[in-house]
């Protein structure tokens, strides 16, 4: 049986990885700055993630949430310490896209109403209300397109105010920082304006931190750089490691029933072993501070290269936006100089998401190999 043909592979196969770095079948080394799209957080092979999955695994994998689980118990007081996000609710699931998903559902139930505003550039999943919500028509099938959505410009607050007061919108859903868009960010003015508009009707302000969360944009959330209370925050890819785990944060003015929300393997016994360790690791080792002081260290050196057009994002969710399209770069830069990047939608701008464990050698490391391929 052949597998199902959606992904333009590099021709690279790795067998190994620690830390920051990715070992292929024949022994080569890779600089990993891309972290499997942000998910990498700690490193991998952190000893102590692998440490406890190992543990978990020998005494119970998995059972489902018919029965009581104290290692959920335990993660959603540890999220609410390590976060800061006081009295908010969790319910656990597997992905991104699933975590949105249910964000949006659960928006739709307190709020009786079923339209969206998304924004440009935005990217929010693949399931059928969350790849509804992505500004990106070649990823929606029509059965996905029946979805009441209205995706604004960002920095539109006249638009989001207007459409807003036609009263039958649910949620609007944002990236503080996009992803897969490109590193682009809206004002601080408006991020804050959004937040008082939907307060004023009715509509829940729904934060995706899918991708910026866990302490990449320098804080553990990257709404927390604004003065704005979400009412639902979704989190994944950095939250497990590479273990498939996501969830929702729920302010507590939402409450729960039973039923409105399921999941089979959401939560599990592995999942939250190594959510758990994630978190631990990202306090104890003082992963954020270092995700500052590698970001203030990145922007210095990035500044002073000429072919460099504009610098992007925050922390360790970064941009070098160029004035070509980056496809060539990405493949010199893999294969002669053996360092992984990502590309956007926007074909222009190089994406940077290294483990949050990265060090200033090896941010010396890729602008050294990045200036010689940029010359070349």
């Amino acid at each position: 049986m052949s597998l199902f043909n959606v992904y333009p592979l590099y021709n690279i196969t790795p067998v190994s990885a620690k830390d920051v770095y990715v070992y292929d079948e024949k022994g080569i080394e890779y600089l990993d700055l891309y972290g499997g799209h942000a998910v990498i957080s700690i490193g991998h092979a952190h000893p102590k993630y692998v440490e406890a999955i190992t543990s978990q695994v020998a005494k119970l994998g998995f059972y489902s949430n018919a029965i009581r689980n104290p290692l959920q118990e335990e993660l959603a007081d540890r999220l609410e310490a390590v976060s800061g996000c006081k009295d908010y609710q969790l319910f656990l699931c597997n992905s991104g896209a699933e975590a949105n998903e249910n964000a949006l559902k659960l928006a739709s139930f307190k709020t009786e109403k079923s339209r969206v505003i998304a924004f440009k550039n935005g990217f929010h999943g693949r399931t059928s209300a969350a790849v509804a919500v992505t500004d990106s028509k070649s990823i929606i099938a029509p059965i996905n397109a029946q979805q009441k959505v209205t995706i604004l410009d960002l920095n539109d607050i006249e638009s989001v105010k207007t459409e807003l007061e036609k009263g039958d919108v649910c949620a609007v859903i944002i990236e503080f920082i996009q992803g897969v868009g490109g590193l682009d960010q809206a004002t601080k003015e408006f991020f804050e304006q959004v937040d008082v508009l939907c307060k004023a009707n009715n509509t829940l302000f729904l934060a995706d931190e899918v991708q910026s969360g866990y302490g990449r944009s320098g804080k553990f959330f990257a709404f927390q750089h604004y003065n704005v209370t979400p009412d639902i925050i979704s989190i994944a890819k950095g939250m497990g490691n590479g273990f498939p785990i996501g969830g929702i944060l729920i302010h507590p003015s939402i409450e729960a029933k039973f039923g409105m929300l399921g999941t089979t393997f959401g939560g599990n016994h592995l999942a939250c072993a190594a959510g758990l360790s994630v978190l631990n690791v990202i306090h104890d080792d003082f992963l954020m501070d270092n995700v500052q002081t590698i970001s203030e260290y990145f922007f210095k050196i990035a500044e002073t290269i000429p072919q460099i057009k504009k610098i992007k994002g925050k922390g360790l969710m970064l941009g070098l936006e160029f004035d070509f399209e980056v496809s060539d770069l990405r493949k010199k830069l893999i294969y002669e100089y053996q360092i992984f990047t990502g590309g956007a939608s926007n074909k222009k701008v190089l994406r940077i998401l290294p483990p949050l464990t990265v060090q200033k050698k090896h941010i010396n490391q890729f602008f050294e190999a990045l200036v010689n391929a940029l010359d070349a």
